[in-house]
């Protein structure tokens, strides 16, 4: 019986030969494992993304519970923006503001308005509405909203508009603004063409909450300039709570007290979002697996045509006294150098596609680095690629009776 270690190297050596041999079929092969192990990590870099930028942005907003009339939609109504599920939102927000517990409580509203420094050429973006001064927004320059909403008015909305309005640096970029600058806003393109805010400040709070470019005002201003103050309609109510306050408890009293509202922690939140968007999770899931499928039809295709093809040859190896394990053994082996070929490419390739998906999903939606290449996901991305690889052999290796025959 001759040494192991040179069986090995030998089969190794031969295994090798063979895939040199047909160049063009390794290269497809292992570009097949590698697609497959580029999508699994891109999927799970995606996932992993999207979980930390959603904590990112729950925690730059500094708020515990959320509170919405249901899941927070988009609508057409209005001129467009995020649904406004509840109505009554400034009493709702100081009743809730009043309990023991609570720091604060925050109505906000989300709409699309229409902007521009020219009153003929107006584009859109997503008005934020908050109440005013306070923790609710962070301001990067000039002084930010000063002094009350005297607009609302306890409920009237018949008082002076500050006029005042925050925006974030894309949209100052955009229209060449800077503190002291005015710019025109509505609700529909007459109310934007008639009526001009003046910049208080840079703010980016809501365009890393909501990954794109924004104004903020006043929650009455807004609710007015879209026709949402009949009703004092919200898209949610932001709460913080004490210091000395456990989160899940006070978000346990606020459901008993408020049953017809959704009531949700932070990470509740979060679930409910992702929640919304299943539908692309399963459809990713989807592309992912087709692209495994694909990955995997292409090598046993290949190392079949290429076991049948070689017949002739595997004919004379057992002519000549190599056993049919040995031969075994040589498919197996070009397998296995296929499966980890495709791993080592394809992680090599996961680096680079993360950073252009990653550039297409910030010009898209603003969000940064919502693609990441988590080792785990390469590790996986290793695994499958090694299993797709030794499937593929073994299927072949099945047909050799009928090539050796």
């Amino acid at each position: 019986m001759g040494n192991p270690l040179g069986t090995v190297a030998a089969i190794v050596g031969l295994a090798w030969g063979g895939l040199r041999h047909e160049r063009l079929r390794t290269l497809l092969a292992v570009v097949g494992v590698a697609m497959a192990v580029v999508a699994i990590v891109l999927l799970a870099g995606a996932g992993v993304g999207v979980l930390e930028t959603g904590e990112r942005q729950f925690e730059r907003a500094d708020r515990d519970v959320w509170i919405t009339g249901d899941a927070v939609g988009l609508t057409a109504a209005g001129g467009g923006g995020f649904e406004a599920t509840i109505h009554d939102a400034h009493p709702l927000a100081d009743e809730i503001a009043d309990r023991e517990d609570v720091r604060s409580a925050a109505p906000m509203g989300f709409q699309t308005v229409y902007v521009g420094t020219d009153p003929a050429d107006l584009d859109t973006v997503v008005a934020s509405g908050v109440p005013g001064g306070g923790d609710a927004v962070s301001i990067d320059e000039g002084d930010g909203f000063g002094g009350a909403d005297t607009h609302y008015a306890d409920g009237d909305y018949d008082g002076p508009k500050t006029g005042e309005l925050l925006v974030d640096r894309r949209t100052a970029e955009r229209y060449e603004l800077s503190v002291g600058d005015r710019l025109h806003v509505g609700g529909s393109v007459a109310t934007a063409r008639a009526t001009e805010y003046e910049v208080v400040g840079i703010s980016e709070t809501f365009a890393a909450f909501l990954g794109a470019p924004t104004v903020t005002l006043r929650l009455s201003e807004l609710q007015t300039l879209t026709g949402a103050s009949g009703t004092d309609a919200a898209t949610m109510i932001a709460v913080t709570v004490e210091d000395d306050a456990e989160v899940a408890a006070v978000a346990d009293d606020l459901r008993a007290a408020y049953p017809e509202y959704a009531v949700r922690t932070d990470e509740e939140q979060l679930r409910a979002v992702l929640g919304q968007q299943a539908a692309v999770l399963v459809g990713a899931g989807v592309l992912v697996g087709l692209a495994v499928l694909t990955g995997l039809a292409l090598a046993i295709t290949l190392f079949v045509l290429h076991v049948y093809q070689r017949r002739e040859e595997y004919r004379t190896l057992g002519a000549i006294g190599i056993s049919r394990r040995t031969v075994v053994g040589v498919v197996l082996a070009q397998g296995a150098i296929l499966g980890v070929s495709g791993w080592l490419v394809g992680a090599a390739l996961a680096v680079p596609s993360a950073h252009l998906l990653n550039a297409l999903v910030t010009l898209v939606v603003g969000y940064e680095g919502l693609v990441v290449v988590p080792p785990w996901a390469v590790a996986t991305g290793g695994v499958v690629a090694v299993v797709v690889g030794t499937l593929a052999a073994a299927i072949a290796v099945w047909r050799l009776p009928d090539a050796t025959a």
